[in-house]
């Protein structure tokens, strides 16, 4: 990889992308046991409302992650399951997922801290000097 494997039109920055909206790597891990439905993957994801659902679905499919199968004998019968280039990022997620699983106590922490107001010495209560 070289050293400007992160810029504007690398890669890199694509997989990012694609991953950094909440909902594609959710979506995508919970098609990893095989073709749901709509209303499944709402059932198992929850959380989750239909728009949401449909557009993160139709993005998917879009990026070649994601095939949608229409039943011809029920046409408002639609499954969703992920194609061979959509398995290819379920390593990636898990990765991602067991770094917040062994990291992310820190990071929330971290979040609590910057959110907590520093103490204020006495002269700054008045409106001078931090003491």
């Amino acid at each position: 990889m070289t050293t400007d494997a992160y810029l504007a039109d690398c890669r890199a920055r694509l997989a990012f992308d694609l991953l950094s909206n909440t909902w594609n790597a959710v979506v995508l891990w919970a098609l990893r046991d095989g073709p749901r439905r709509p209303v499944e993957l709402r059932e198992r994801i929850g959380g989750i409302s239909s728009k949401v659902l449909t557009e993160t679905l139709r993005r998917l499919q879009f990026n070649g992650l994601v095939d949608r199968q229409a039943d011809p004998d029920a046409l408002s019968r639609v499954e969703y399951q992920l194609t061979a280039l959509g398995r290819t990022l379920l390593a990636p997620i898990d990765a991602v997922g067991a770094w917040a699983f062994e990291y992310g106590d820190e990071v929330m922490a971290a979040q609590e801290a910057a959110c907590t107001p520093e103490p204020r010495g006495p002269l700054n209560q008045l409106g001078g000097l931090d003491g």
